[in-house]
């Protein structure tokens, strides 16, 4: 595997991705979790829609995610835990890019919110402001922050 890349702001240089194709994202809905599965899987799969880069998830990122916390939540609830199950279930997280290792290694990179925040209303303006900034377009943010 190879070494994480330092995050932009700590490299040198920041040299253009060249090659890279694109295609058009779909809405994604996240789909509910399964009552039945084991705490742990049910956690795991909820923490997916809360993390940042289920902003780029397709349908099939989020069925890649149902099986994967399906299989996790059979593991946990056989009382025998298989090394080599585990190794596969870590190697299809690393897909769904659940560590920040694996979001470098694809030049992925998740704005940190501020800490604090004045209540509801300021959060969803920061996180307006935020995807509008990544979609390319000027935030009507008066604060002048850089992207």
């Amino acid at each position: 595997m190879p070494p994480i890349p330092k995050r932009s702001d700590q490299r040198r240089r920041r040299n253009a991705v060249e090659g890279l194709t694109t295609g058009a994202a779909r809405p994604a809905v996240r789909p509910d979790p399964d009552e039945h599965w084991h705490e742990l899987a049910r956690d795991w799969f909820v923490s997916l829609g809360e993390s940042g880069q289920s902003d780029y998830y397709q349908a099939s990122d989020w069925a890649q995610a149902r099986v994967w916390a399906e299989i996790l939540s059979r593991q946990m609830e056989s009382g025998r835990m298989s090394s080599q199950l585990v190794m596969a279930w870590a190697s299809g997280a690393t897909e769904l890019l659940t560590t920040e290792g694996a979001r470098r290694r694809l030049r992925l990179e998740l704005e940190r919110m501020p800490a604090v925040a004045d209540g509801p209303d300021e959060v969803e303006d920061e996180l307006d402001a935020h995807r509008t900034r990544r979609a390319g377009k000027p935030s009507g943010n008066a604060s002048g922050g850089s992207a």
